[in-house]
């Protein structure tokens, strides 16, 4: 699994050159755009970053900082159309991210609902979204972080590894890098997707998808086949018709599902791996004993690209 150097600004960072960033080795930067903690504002030095970011072949992506009201799936859609009008004629190669940090932990559910308005809204206009938070006051105790799994995460946690127990994408590890080009701390960050790549083909984030019209539904990382079978198990998605029309509307395979249900109900002790940096799917094959093809068919929800895999995955491969 490749990685790669990122860092996240704002205005606070003051002014940037972004010439001596890049050739510091940053690939990639997520840009604060504006937010809601303090009125509704536009970063005063978004277009700024954005534009030199760009003009030195930096990867772009960006956050919209969300204030403590935002508590409410009206609220999240309405922040999220702000944020929209911010990205409007840009195109970014990184998701665009909603950061929770404002808001109370009490709020839990409404912050989740509201993330999930954000979310939702934002991919409705053809944008890749995801939802930044600390590991532990951010994913665990300010969001109910089983419901927040299609979307793709930013996970904050300042250690010499990330702890998060779920699947995630970019890592932010530190808050006091220092950088060329830039006076004072950055946050550094590690993305482990080729999210350029992801973004670009699927006409996400202002692009036109490759071969055709733009796409407005992004595929992000979801509950595996045997996630959702133990689920199943537990009794979380009801029974008969009830399961399988709930299953469906949620957008996964009925039948898939169903077959891992019977499986485990059967026998046959099945074998997982939780994906670490640096693994391949061909590394991991190769391990078990297996092919990836075979991996591949026995994960058909997660794992869609052979070269797209994510740290925290939970995959079976036998």
């Amino acid at each position: 699994m490749s990685e790669y150097k990122g860092i996240d600004v704002s205005h606070w960072q003051g002014h940037i050159d972004w010439a001596k960033v890049k050739a510091s080795g940053i690939q990639f930067a997520i840009i604060k755009s504006g937010g809601s903690d303090a009125g509704f504002y536009t970063d005063p030095r978004w277009e700024e970053n954005y534009k030199g970011a760009k003009a030195n072949g930096i990867a772009v992506g960006a956050y919209y900082f969300v204030g403590p009201g935002c508590i409410s799936a009206e609220a999240g859609k309405a922040d999220a159309q702000r944020f929209l009008a911010q990205l409007k004629g840009k195109e970014l190669e990184y998701p665009v991210f909603m950061d929770n940090e404002a808001q109370p932990a009490s709020a839990k559910a409404g912050i989740t609902e509201a993330t999930i308005a954000f979310c939702h809204t934002l991919e409705s206009a053809g944008y890749f979204a995801g939802v930044y938070g600390s590991a532990y006051s951010g994913f665990r105790d300010r969001m109910d972080d089983s419901k927040l799994t299609p979307f793709t995460h930013w996970v904050a946690q300042y250690a010499s590894k990330c702890t998060y127990g779920g699947a995630f994408g970019i890592w932010q590890y530190s808050s006091s890098g220092k950088v060329n080009g830039i006076n004072g701390n950055v946050d550094l960050d590690i993305s482990y997707q080729d999210y350029p790549s992801i973004i670009k083909a699927g006409g996400y984030n202002g692009y036109t998808k490759q071969g055709g019209t733009t796409t407005t539904t992004p595929v992000q990382p979801n509950k595996t086949v045997d996630e959702l079978a133990r689920e199943v198990l537990a009794g979380k998605w009801g029974n008969g018709d009830d399961r399988k029309s709930r299953i469906t509307t949620a957008g996964y395979d009925y039948s898939a599902v169903q077959a891992k249900v019977n499986e485990l109900l059967g026998a046959g002790q099945a074998v997982y791996y939780t994906v670490r940096s640096g693994d391949t799917l061909s590394a991991i094959a190769q391990k078990y004993g297996t092919s990836v093809s075979a991996i591949q068919k026995l994960n058909p929800t997660l794992i869609r690209n052979v070269n797209l895999i994510q740290v925290g995955w939970k995959i079976r491969v036998k």
